[in-house]
Formats: C-alpha cells, sequence, structure tokens
C-alpha cells in the first residue's frame, strides 16, 4: 500500500507492474485477507497502525477483485484504467510532433511490440499493456531466479526506455 501510493506519484510504470504483483500476490494467498496479514506483511517491519492500515487496503483490493471477476487473472478496474490512461497518452505523445525523442523511442520498441502482440496474447491489448505485461513477465522470471537470454534483455530494453520515457511525461503532467 505504502509503496504504491509512492509509485503512483512517482514512477507510473513502476506503479502498474507493482500492482500487477500486488494482484498476483492476492491470488497466491488465495485472496485471503488474515493468510496475507499473518505470513505476508511481517515482512515489512510494518508497526501496527501501518499493519491495520495496509490490511484494509489489502482487503479493499479483495473485495474489487471478487466484484470484478478477477481472482484467477486480469487486473482490477482501478489497474487497467491506468493503464488505459497510459495507453492515451502515448498516442498523444506519438502525435506530437515536438515529442522526437519519445517517437524515436517508440520505433527502437517498435519490432519488439510487433513480436509480443503476434507471438503473445496480446492482440486485444494496447501496445502500452503489451509492453507493461512483457517487463512483468521478466521480472516473474528473475524473481525465480531464472536468467533472460541476452536477446531477450536486448529486446526489452527499447520498451523499458519507452516506458521510462511515458512514466517521465506522466510525471511532468501531474505536476
Amino acid at each position: 500500500m505504502f509503496i504504491a501510493q509512492k509509485l503512483r506519484h512517482q514512477n507510473i510504470t513502476a506503479y502498474v507492474l507493482y500492482m500487477f504483483q500486488v494482484e498476483d500476490t492476492i491470488r497466491a494467498y488465495q485472496l485471503d485477507a488474515d493468510r496475507i496479514v499473518a505470513d505476508y506483511l511481517p515482512r515489512f517491519g510494518l508497526d501496527a497502525q501501518q499493519t491495520q492500515q495496509a490490511c484494509e487496503w489489502y482487503q479493499g483490493l479483495i473485495r474489487m477483485m471478487h466484484e470484478e471477476g478477477t481472482t484467477q487473472q486480469g487486473h482490477v478496474q482501478v489497474v487497467k484504467n491506468t493503464i488505459t490512461f497510459m495507453a492515451e497518452r502515448h498516442e498523444e505523445l506519438l502525435r506530437d510532433p515536438k515529442q522526437t525523442q519519445y517517437t524515436a523511442a517508440y520505433y527502437k520498441a517498435l519490432p519488439t511490440i510487433v513480436e509480443l502482440r503476434v507471438h503473445g496474447a496480446g492482440k486485444d491489448k494496447s501496445e502500452i499493456e503489451n509492453c507493461l505485461d512483457a517487463l512483468y513477465g521478466a521480472t516473474l522470471l528473475k524473481m525465480q531466479g531464472r536468467e533472460l537470454t541476452v536477446q531477450t534483455q536486448a529486446a526489452l530494453q527499447p520498451v523499458t526506455n519507452l516506458l521510462q520515457l511515458l512514466a517521465q511525461q506522466y510525471e511532468s503532467d501531474s505536476e
């Protein structure tokens, strides 16, 4: 909760990737807030008040996941809305002739984006959601102790750069 609040204002890309992880963590604990409080939250050294706040936050997310049918997969609406905003901002930046750096980063990432859309389940998703899914997949592999191939790392670097620029634009728009 505390990390999500901080990331939402500092780096929208990191926020979305973090929320993907939170959703998966909730699923790993079978959407059981009591187990999350007993087994997961103690890792963070929270005081009683922070633990209570985090518990309420997780309970709210669990409730949303039930109501929105995302208990097995998918994302809660607040995350989907953020991705939609990012995708819309991405399109605006591509149309803006002054955004040459962003456009150049997009064209460097485009071959990877095309591959993600052709070979992945992302045909019905925005390019930005495909990029976020790819980075989250790479993050999961790293968390599992699995190495990314040099080719995968090279392919993901332009995607990472594009999302960093998008996050910077989001940050400057929010100020």
